[in-house]
């Protein structure tokens, strides 16, 4: 079984894996259930959090990782992506692939014998949305919560509106004209029961919210389009006077003056290195439930 997106798994299978991390994070799993085995981590983009969390989780894991960056293999360029993926599958138990071009792990995926898992691709970053939900059930006890995202309707902001209708989080998007969710993701939420409400309205959004989300207006690869988007998004950076006394969450980086004040990103509201650091946790329990399938 492959995550090239969140909506991959039923929402069963979603909670197996929220469970199995939390389990692991408290320590209540036996020691070393990735013994021998290894991850491939193939990386297009660069990376502080996936690649230190899926390395230092499969070190805890009692397994091993391989970084290979993009001078290091011939992904798509020396070699088809299909033949990648099937050489790679001989040799490590685990593929994970940080990419630009979704179409990309889609093909990783269908040509992998090997568990495949997205770690970031321009489309979608299921593996954040694994942990975005395990925070929000840590700090409230489930997904009975409303929840704002606030920004562009990007990769992260797409995976998340999945992840929210899979387990009943209320959700409103709110967007500039022009950078709303794509209509099929709009379309999967609504199949999976929980389309999210939008907005261009970032103040209508924030009322009324438990938990406040917000994510780059630039991301790689657009900075052709910087001085565009911070005109575009004019009103929607979050600041102190924005949001009263919600936690605030970012999957960073952070472009600190853009999208969030510094002032409000170090304040007590923000829970984004609890955000963080439940990658490794959430990703530790995606590697070992997929093994165990």
């Amino acid at each position: 079984m492959n995550l090239v997106d969140i909506d991959d798994l039923t929402r069963e299978q979603l909670h197996d894996v929220l469970d199995l991390a939390a389990e692991i994070k408290a320590g209540e799993r036996g020691d070393s259930p990735l013994a021998d085995q290894t991850l491939a981590m193939i990386f297009e983009k660069p990376s502080t959090r996936t690649r230190v969390s899926f390395e230092t989780g499969m070190t805890q894991l009692g397994g091993h990782a391989i970084f290979l960056g993009p001078d290091d293999i011939h992904l798509g360029k020396g070699e088809p992506i299909k033949d990648t993926a099937r050489a790679v599958s001989r040799y490590a138990d685990f593929i994970m692939a940080r990419l630009f071009d979704h179409a990309d792990i889609v093909e990783l995926a269908e040509y992998g014998t090997v568990p495949v898992v997205n770690g970031l691709t321009d489309d979608a970053h299921p593996c954040q949305t694994l942990a975005d939900l395990l925070t929000i059930r840590e700090q409230f006890g489930g997904f009975d919560v409303d929840v704002a995202w606030v920004g562009d309707g990007n990769n992260v902001c797409q995976s998340f509106v999945l992840g929210a209708a899979m387990t009943d989080i209320d959700l409103t998007v709110a967007t500039p004209e022009g950078y709303e969710i794509d209509e099929s993701v709009r379309n999967r939420a609504a199949g999976l029961g929980n389309q999210p409400a939008e907005t261009n309205d970032p103040g209508a959004a924030i009322a009324g919210a438990d938990i406040v989300y917000t994510d780059v207006w630039v991301s790689m690869g657009q900075e052709d389009r910087r001085e565009q988007k911070l005109r575009d998004f004019d009103g929607f950076q979050l600041t102190t006077g924005l949001v009263d006394d919600q936690p605030v969450m970012h999957c960073l980086p952070a472009h600190r003056g853009e999208e969030i004040t510094d002032e409000l990103l170090e304040s007590d509201n923000a829970i984004v290195w609890d955000q963080a650091e439940n990658r490794l946790h959430a990703q530790n329990g995606l590697l070992v439930w997929l093994s165990e399938q």
